[in-house]
């Protein structure tokens, strides 16, 4: 059991009291994305992101179809139409069915609901694609109504199967929309092809997450084989059971407080050649005869390329080799080129802007590098104290401090990624103007350098030799820790809540969206319970469909098989204030795909 080491007065170690606890001391520091900055989590408040693994993605699609069953009062494969038209979103599918009913719920859906009798046995029904005379016991009639011979069904079962639309394949009638019965579907299939029956239901297993807004597979690689569900807001970041932390809404790396469009820009600026080209543009000049770049390295204006072609260094023109110290023999170039010189200009200001938030990025990133190295430098001090004869017996405050400088030093370097784009006109040149922008860059950067300041001195004072020092001076570094801890936790929020209200919440035609911050952490999922199933319709083809997910072999690398006829483009919104309705409403996002190959 954890204990507290704080005194009843002191507030703000209080404060602090939670951040650590003795178990995590094996936990790993390996990489920005994966730095140990899991805090000890209330047990009384559930996570509110999930870890789906293999074994509990047919009790996660469960839940929601029992919940759509029992409200709509249909059947299983009825519920499915539905939640994959709804891409999974019963909060959506709800609202339409409040406000609009469920005769357009249901045909918005494709869902249609016919009393169908069965045809007597002794009599003949012509096909209408076929056009031969069928025995009706080997006719099957769809809930629309729509009935053609099972030869006619199964082969435009196994083209759509082949085309990956097993997940809402529709009716062969002409202008009809109704989805076909999953259940006729799987067992016409399996007749002649049992492999497809099965791919059929691993598409129809595998639709939760692939067309479900709120579920992701964890971009881990080597794939771990989980996928992550969150509870409320997509715009988060979150940690999977496999140790990995990502960006829930992009699955990049975690970005906070950068917006993901502005980190995708960020790292693919840091990865072309576009600065190299900036570079070269400020530092060198092209020869008039070869095109090949040229740096000048002395003081003369007559330089000469490898070529031999000798030129002059002002005007960038071909001269001859004649000169003196003020004077090309036959060359004159004193006339001013405004456009030249402006585009320079121009160029070796954008690099000097961007070399200096690299800079500052790259610069934090390596201080954390390096101070998660610390960890277990901390574990042999607050050893050697807990073996002196000392009053002082609980050390939980260092560790708490070092996982406060982990976040802090985290969200300090993403700050530099976020002010390159907020303060230039590459993202939002119409949405201030240019005194309002350095109003808002100053008041930014004075948050920032208060963060700065602070997390510097945080990381001095854990860096001392405290395990020499007297109990005195170990008392004083404990105090320092504990006020820093709390400061650089308030400047955190107090920047956070300056990007979001001040700065992003202010834009009027553009919507950037960011992570919020979590002062204890970035949350780590809990695992899916499996426990309620016993209520939930069973069905043997899909248990078997989840068996053999869980020997497939994941590649990441590959869009999924299964695909779906109503993609839309992402679209990128502000998260909704608390105790509001109309997040449940906004258009869906696509989430990631993965793609599932099944070894025969």
């Amino acid at each position: 059991m954890e204990e507290d080491f704080c005194m009843s007065g002191d507030s703000e170690e209080e404060e602090e009291s939670d951040y650590y606890s003795p178990d995590r001391d094996e936990e790993s520091l390996d990489g920005l994305e994966n730095d140990d900055t899991r805090a000890q989590w209330n047990p009384s408040k559930a996570s509110s992101s999930k870890v789906i693994t293999k074994e509990s993605l047919l009790a996660a699609q469960r839940e929601d179809l029992r919940r759509v069953m029992d409200l709509l009062s249909v059947r299983e494969h009825h519920a499915r139409t539905l939640l994959i038209h709804y891409r999974w979103d019963v909060e959506k599918l709800i609202a339409v069915y409040v406000e609009k009913g469920k005769s357009c719920l249901f045909a918005a859906a494709g869902v249609t609901l016919v009393e169908l009798s069965d045809p007597e046995s002794s009599f003949t029904v012509m096909c209408i694609i076929c056009m031969d005379d069928i025995p009706a016991k080997d006719v099957t009639k769809m809930d629309c109504g729509h009935s053609f011979c099972n030869n006619c069904w199964t082969e435009h079962f196994v083209v759509k199967i082949n085309e990956g639309q097993s997940k809402r394949i529709r009716c062969m009638a002409h202008k009809c929309n109704a989805i076909c019965d999953e259940a006729i579907i799987r067992k016409l299939v399996s007749i002649k092809h049992p492999d497809l029956a099965e791919k059929f239901d691993r598409f129809l297993l595998e639709s939760y997450i692939e067309d479900n807004k709120m579920v992701k597979w964890c971009p881990s690689v080597p794939h771990c084989g989980n996928a992550i569900r969150v509870e409320n807001d997509e715009y988060c970041e979150v940690e999977c059971s496999c140790g990995l932390q990502f960006c829930f809404s992009c699955l990049s790396e975690t970005h906070s407080p950068c917006s993901c469009l502005m980190w995708e820009l960020w790292t693919k600026k840091c990865r072309d050649e576009s600065e190299t080209v900036n570079w070269m543009t400020v530092h060198t000049k092209p020869c008039p005869k070869c095109h090949k770049p040229v740096e000048k390295n002395g003081g003369c204006n007559l330089v000469a390329c490898i070529c031999g072609q000798p030129f002059c260094w002002l005007c960038g023109g071909a001269t001859g080799r004649d000169h003196t110290w003020s004077h090309i023999a036959n060359h004159s170039c004193g006339r001013y080129k405004e456009d030249s010189e402006k585009n320079a200009e121009r160029a070796k200001r954008d690099l000097y802007r961007y070399m200096h938030y690299h800079n500052r990025h790259k610069a934090h990133t390596d201080s954390f590098k390096q101070e998660s190295r610390l960890k277990e430098t901390i574990k042999e001090k607050v050893s050697s104290l807990e073996a002196r004869d000392s009053n002082l017996r609980d050390f939980t405050w260092v560790m708490n401090g070092l996982y406060r400088l982990f976040r802090s030093r985290r969200a300090l370097s993403y700050s530099y990624p976020f002010a390159f784009y907020m303060f230039s006109d590459e993202l939002f040149k119409d949405e201030m103007t240019n005194g309002k922008r350095e109003i808002k860059q100053h008041l930014f950067e004075d948050q920032q350098q208060q963060l700065e300041s602070n997390v510097e001195k945080l990381s001095k004072f854990l860096e001392e030799p405290f395990d020499e020092y007297a109990e005195e001076q170990v008392m004083q570094i404990r105090m320092q820790v504990i006020n820093l801890s709390v400061i650089t936790d308030n400047l955190c929020k107090k920047m956070y809540e300056c990007i979001e209200n001040d700065l992003l919440g202010s834009l009027q035609f553009s919507i950037h969206t960011i992570a919020p911050y979590q002062s204890k952490g970035i949350e780590k999922a809990e695992e899916l319970s499996v426990g309620w199933s016993s209520q939930a319709p069973y069905n043997d083809k899909c248990q078997k469909a989840a068996d053999q997910f869980n020997g497939d072999v994941i590649d990441i690398s590959q869009a999924s098989a299964s695909g779906t006829s109503e993609e839309s483009p992402q679209v990128s919104r502000k998260r909704p204030r608390k105790g509001s309705s109309t997040g449940s409403l906004f258009d869906l996002n696509l989430p990631a795909e993965v793609h599932h190959r099944i070894d025969s």
